[in-house]
């Protein structure tokens, strides 16, 4: 069998070249193939020696064009590990190539360790995948269409961590109070202080959100700034938000939730994106129902169904006292939910509540 390039530039060796390679015949998905050369020119600038997974790239490695590759391949994995947040899909990628150049650098030079090292490339690009398609709740096996999450499966655990905080924590017993604190909460996770503008609060609460957050700052759960009264926030614009102060979420030594930066902000705009869902804001619905809207996407399955994979549904207890709700009283929101294409049925037979996400919700489920 002989050499040769495949689709993605790699160098295709049977065993007759063994040992041996051309290295026109040696291209990568990033390069040309690179010229024979004789060797460097007198006074040349010496190379800088390259380096990738504890091996140094030999100065002198041929053809040239595999040297590069590695030199730069050990680069770009140091510059991933410096990333603030990491990519899988790149990652991946860069496992992909890894695995290619080992295999080329193991044809070239009959080092059977450096064989094993390209097929261990290979698996952790499968694993990696493996690991992405299980933060964004896609099948593996590929069944199926693809769902843009809002949410990893790490982020959607942290998210149920906060509906827990509101729902035991909440100062008021009314949905009203509960859902302002449910998205004030998050505005203030990191730091206990938050921005919020009128049009957040109107959304949120229409009609009711002056008394709301006088109650709120009344029973000491919230502080407005000096001289910014509840009527004052409600005429906040996005240029100029109002700050509102949690003291119960201000730094100290143990603090009742801990979000990364852009975790809180994911969270936050998830939440948003279920309370302010077009559809129940076209049929009215009202704080318990919108409520319930984000208790049952928060705990569903990547397919939408409601509850884990070892679960019947979900305790009606837990999901009525989220939603200041009775557990007798959650059928009727679960019927709105229904009238407004966000579950597609429900039944809560048993003290459970059992039922299915819409497919147009899918991006909210919780990936239990």
């Amino acid at each position: 069998m002989g050499s040769g390039t495949g689709e993605q530039g790699e160098l295709v060796v049977g065993s007759a070249d063994r040992g041996r390679t051309d290295a026109r015949a040696v291209t990568f998905s990033d390069r040309a193939p690179a010229p024979r050369s004789g060797g460097s020119a007198p006074g040349a600038k010496r190379r800088r020696p390259g380096k990738i997974a504890q091996r140094v790239v030999p100065d002198d490695l041929q053809p040239e064009v595999l040297r590069l590759e590695l030199t730069e391949l050990g680069d770009a994995f140091r510059a991933y590990q410096r990333r603030p947040e990491p990519d899988l899909v790149v990652l991946a990628e860069l496992h992909d190539r890894k695995a290619r150049a080992f295999a080329t650098w193991a044809t070239v030079t009959g080092d059977a360790s450096l064989r094993e090292e390209a097929e261990r490339a290979e698996a952790a690009a499968r694993s990696t995948r493996e690991m992405n398609a299980n933060r964004l709740g896609v099948m593996v096996d590929g069944d199926g269409p693809a769902v843009e999450r809002l949410l990893t499966r790490t982020q959607a655990g942290q998210a149920r961590g906060v509906l827990e905080y509101v729902r035991t924590n909440a100062p008021l017993p009314e949905a009203e109070a509960r859902l302002a604190v449910l998205m004030l909460t998050l505005r203030a996770a990191r730091a206990g202080v938050g921005n919020v503008t009128g049009q957040d609060l109107e959304g949120w609460l229409q009609g009711e959100a002056a008394r709301v957050l006088r109650q709120l700052a009344d029973a000491g759960w919230l502080r407005l700034p000096d001289g910014v009264s509840a009527d004052d926030a409600l005429s906040a614009r996005p240029e100029t938000p109002v700050q509102i102060t949690v003291p119960a979420l201000l730094a100290a030594e143990s603090r009742p939730l801990s979000l990364g930066k852009v975790t809180r902000s994911r969270i936050s705009g998830w939440a948003q994106r279920a309370v302010g869902d077009r559809k129940l804001r076209k049929k009215k619905a009202r704080p318990a129902t919108r409520l319930l809207a984000v208790y049952t996407a928060a705990h569903s399955r990547p397919d939408g169904r409601l509850g884990g994979d070892e679960e019947d549904g979900l305790p009606l207890d837990p999901a009525a006292s989220f939603c200041a709700l009775r557990p007798e009283d959650i059928a009727e929101h679960t019927e709105l939910l229904i009238t407004a294409g966000w579950l597609t049925e429900a039944n809560t037979d048993g003290a459970r509540l059992r039922g299915h996400l819409a497919e147009r919700v899918l991006p909210l489920s919780g990936l239990l």
